[in-house]
């Protein structure tokens, strides 16, 4: 660790791990939230009255049980909806003529299959008679922007990754190209006596690979200790989001072999890079 190409590899796993680490708690959180609400559907009913509000509330809730394809359903207690819209608009809320602000009662329902637009409409069809202030609504539809936001943002990731690599490969590129340079004389008399090019760029690619094995394992440390450090920061936020995107086993072992991928695209890159250039010196 004396030269600076083990700090320059260190930095470049560093930035590696965070970036994969980061990809991948996105696409967990995507893939387990599309998963949990993918047959989520939410009825609204939006009847200003209270005794109809209701009375159409308890209608809905009986024509949707006797619907096929329906896996489970609940009518959302006032109280529940109370302490929803109290952070906006506070407790005690009333009107100019004294009279409770009006909350549209909400029937989560739980599909089979997907929440899509002919499973939307058979709903609406079957609520119609019974309670045409209904609204149906997926709840996929809700977080879809959120969705979108995060793929992009997955997407983003995985592109730094691969710029990272790049960087390490150019790199690499120069600190055999300099080592050359400084070394040509010496492998002018290595050539003289015998040696080959393979036994040379064999030489230079084992110094890289020493180079990379020690910045690899910095790396990776320093990785680890933001990345556990950020999780124990997201976790107290108690978002669902942010629970459904923690890394998994799999994760983790995909973040442990980014050291020795470096390594391996490290050493490659040495040979290559020394061989071509003992052509032309030849």
């Amino acid at each position: 660790m004396s030269g600076p190409m083990p700090w320059v590899i260190a930095i470049m796993v560093a930035m590696t791990v965070i970036a994969l680490a980061a990809g991948l708690a996105l696409g967990n959180a995507v893939s387990s939230a599309k998963a949990e609400i993918e047959g989520g559907v939410t009825i609204q009913i939006l009847e200003p009255r209270a005794d109809v509000r209701a009375a159409q509330a308890r209608r809905a809730v009986d024509a949707i049980k006797a619907m096929p394809g329906v896996s489970g359903l609940r009518l959302v207690p006032q109280a529940e909806l109370d302490a929803l819209i109290e952070p906006w608009l506070g407790t005690g809320i009333a009107t100019a003529t004294g009279s409770a602000v009006p909350v549209p009662a909400l029937i989560d329902v739980r599909l089979k299959g997907p929440a899509n637009p002919q499973a939307l409409s058979i709903i609406e069809d079957a609520l119609k008679p019974v309670a045409p202030s209904a609204r149906v609504d997926a709840q996929s539809n809700w977080l879809k922007p959120v969705f979108d936001a995060m793929v992009s943002l997955q997407l983003l990731a995985i592109a730094l990754v691969a710029l990272l690599a790049l960087a390490l490969t150019a790199a690499v590129l120069l600190a055999a190209r300099t080592a050359l340079g400084t070394n040509r004389d010496t492998i002018e008399i290595v050539h003289l006596l015998g040696g080959t090019d393979s036994q040379v760029a064999r030489v230079f690619q084992r110094s890289i690979g020493y180079d990379a094995a020690g910045g690899g394992a910095v790396g990776l440390a320093l990785a680890l200790v933001v990345i556990l450090s950020l999780s124990r920061r997201f976790a107290g936020l108690g978002a669902g989001l942010v629970d459904n995107g923690a890394l998994i086993w799999s994760d983790w072992l995909l973040l442990a072999a980014v050291p020795v991928l470096a390594i391996l695209l490290a050493m490659v890159t040495a040979r290559l890079t020394v061989l071509h250039a003992l052509r032309k010196m030849l």
